[in-house]
């Protein structure tokens, strides 16, 4: 049996990504860092019942000393990545690779975790898209006739890819018989398919890292970025990664996560939705002190809220980072109506980020590119970034970031129904192979279900009614699964992702992702 064994099935052009040289660094990959990988996957879990049993998160004692040194600084901004006044976010299929890279955008975070799915051929598809787009030999042709081509080089948004979290497994390679790490398949085939390219090309190998949650999570992967550079005979430092802040965890040791990334490290994300999630997750069996309201409800101006993204952008500043905003989800639609109330409140959104020292931020659609633009130029003007701009005077606590009880808001029926339904029906979408979907007018991705079914979950557990007194219950919530299901297209069978959202969403025990299951039952 050889050592390493790809057990997918047979994918066109795959031998363009899945070539010995690539496989050759993943088994490194994995032997070096796996071990890592499932001790701190266990570590996490150690963590989580701690908070259960009652403890809280804080900034951690055994590394105030890098908190208080002040002369550390990240790397100097890499080629393509000084200005990122707006980036855009999607998978990588095809179309979507084209259209991002033509947006206008700056950046594209070319998503291999949250708005893909895990399917063999995407895993193989998205790196062959990629590939082709950097190698500029790329197009489409839609069911209309409608081609699609790129921009010239200099009109291109940069490349940032994210790899999916360390959580996640990679079913169809093996390592001495051993399900390897989604995470690190990702980053290898990227790495030995486009990196030398990227570097030819002027620019370099840059990454979006997601779900960490401590400074040794960020250790590993700097870790793997120092393999892979030695291994391809890569100046080290020339990888950047761009950290999502989207676990609580993680918000208390912002700084700990720069400085173990430091030589590549190129910014931090207030990935809010995750974030959200997260909270959830962390504080679901606490009590109602610690139970959200609706979370379309659960605005960015929430103490809690407002503490992390504070926080996030003085930490960032402080340490010659970027600091990049939240997603704005909004998706232009046929209705005026609708585009009015929704380019108003991402206008809104994205000139608060601009005005509190964020220096770029995300959209998930091209539509809405341009005016994320013009509310940071507004302030930027001709700047690439506002890195220069620190608050020394801001104090945030570990009592200001779990401020949750202050969150103003409502649990609603309304509100159990939309959870309810767009959990559902991103699910379907999901289980199908499409990672990003577009559900009433808001592009969804996996950190949507994941909110959604947590937060039944929570109501539940800690006996919560909605705002005109009904008990929000498993057996409420089945009834009302049933009805919005009810509501939906007949001609879509919603069976299986109805019962995979009802077995996490009322079960007796929390599951920590959902896209574990997810990803064992799909096809």
């Amino acid at each position: 049996m050889s050592p390493i064994e790809v057990v997918g099935e047979h994918v066109s052009r795959s031998e363009e990504v899945l070539t010995s040289q690539a496989l050759e660094l993943i088994q490194l990959l994995h032997r070096e860092l796996n071990p890592l990988r499932m001790q701190l996957l266990e570590k996490r879990k150690i963590r989580t019942a701690e908070i259960a049993s009652g403890e809280d998160f804080n900034f951690l004692e055994e590394t105030r000393n890098i908190r208080d040194d002040k002369s550390w600084k990240v790397a100097t901004a890499a080629p393509g990545l000084d200005d990122r006044r707006v980036e855009i976010t999607g998978p990588t299929t095809r179309k979507m690779t084209i259209n991002a890279l033509n947006s206008g955008a700056k950046v594209w975070l070319a998503d291999l975790e949250d708005s893909n799915t895990p399917k063999w051929e995407n895993v193989i598809e998205g790196q062959l898209n990629l590939l082709d787009a950097i190698s500029r030999t790329i197009d489409f042709t839609n069911d209309e006739g409608k081609k699609y081509q790129l921009r010239p080089d200099n009109e291109l948004a940069t490349i940032v890819v994210r790899p999916r979290g360390l959580h996640l497994p990679e079913k169809h390679i093996l390592v001495d018989s051993q399900i390897t790490s989604g995470s690190l398949v990702d980053f290898a085939l990227y790495m030995c398919a486009s990196a030398r390219i990227q570097i030819e090309k002027g620019l370099g190998p840059y990454f979006y890292l997601a779900k960490l949650e401590s400074h040794q999570e960020a250790r590993l992967w700097n870790s793997a970025f120092n393999i892979a550079q030695d291994f391809l005979n890569i100046p080290r430092g020339t990888i950047r990664a761009t950290i999502l802040i989207e676990t609580l965890p993680a918000a208390f040791e912002m700084e700990e996560i720069l400085f173990e990334l430091k030589e590549h490290a190129a910014g931090l994300n207030a990935g809010r939705w995750d974030y959200l999630f997260s909270v959830i997750k962390n504080y679901r069996t606490r009590g109602k002190d610690f139970v959200l309201p609706d979370r379309n409800s659960v605005a960015m101006t929430a103490p809690f809220m407002r503490a992390y993204t504070e926080l996030l952008v003085q930490t960032c500043h402080a340490r010659g980072a970027h600091a990049i905003g939240g997603m704005a989800a909004f998706i232009p639609s046929s209705d005026e109506g609708i585009n009015a109330i929704a380019f108003e409140k991402v206008t809104a959104d994205k000139s608060s980020e601009a005005n509190d020292g964020f220096d770029g931020s995300w959209v998930a659609h091209p539509g809405m590119v341009e005016l994320c633009r013009e509310q940071f130029t507004k302030v930027l003007g001709d700047r690439a970034n506002q890195k220069n701009i620190l608050n020394e005077e801001l104090l945030i606590s570990a009592k200001d970031l779990l401020n949750i009880k202050a969150t103003p808001g409502s649990v609603t029926e309304a509100g159990l129904r939309n959870n309810i339904s767009v959990a559902i029906q991103y699910l379907e979408r999901w289980l199908a192979g499409t990672g990003a979907v577009a559900i009433f007018n808001l592009m969804e991705d996996a950190a949507t279900a994941e909110i959604s079914r947590s937060q039944i979950w929570q109501w539940i557990h800690n006996e919560v009614s909605t705002e005109k007194g009904q008990r929000i219950d498993a057996s409420l919530v089945k009834t009302f699964a049933n009805e919005e299901v009810a509501k939906l297209s007949a001609a879509i069978d919603y069976s299986r992702a109805k019962e995979m959202f009802l077995s996490t969403a009322v079960a007796d025990d929390y599951l920590d992702f959902l896209t574990l299951p997810a990803y064992a039952a799909m096809d």
